[in-house]
């Protein structure tokens, strides 16, 4: 089972019910590098082209419009192909 699930072009009713616009924002350029995530984070991409490739898994493209979870305990190396702006929430 994969440790990050993407959710292409949620409805504007669930990103209003689970809150993102409330959520803290990240914003990252085009870089390289890797991420253990201790706890589960769930981000909502405002603007981005993100290759994220698991230690032991394929990789997963994201993107503006995309709602990921990466699971608690992922280790992975992110590749942000253009400038990345997202919600996030830890927890």
């Amino acid at each position: 089972m994969s440790k990050i699930l993407v959710e292409h072009d949620p409805s504007p009713m669930k990103l209003e019910v689970i809150g993102v616009d409330s959520w803290p924002l990240w914003t990252r350029d085009v870089s390289t590098f890797e991420r253990r995530y201790d706890q589960t984070e769930m981000c909502y991409f405002l603007e981005g082209d993100v290759i994220v490739t698991p230690t032991d898994g394929q990789p997963v493209q994201m993107g503006e419009g995309d709602l990921v979870t990466f699971l608690a305990d992922l280790s992975c190396a992110w590749e942000i192909r253009s400038p990345v702006r997202k919600h996030y929430r830890v927890g």
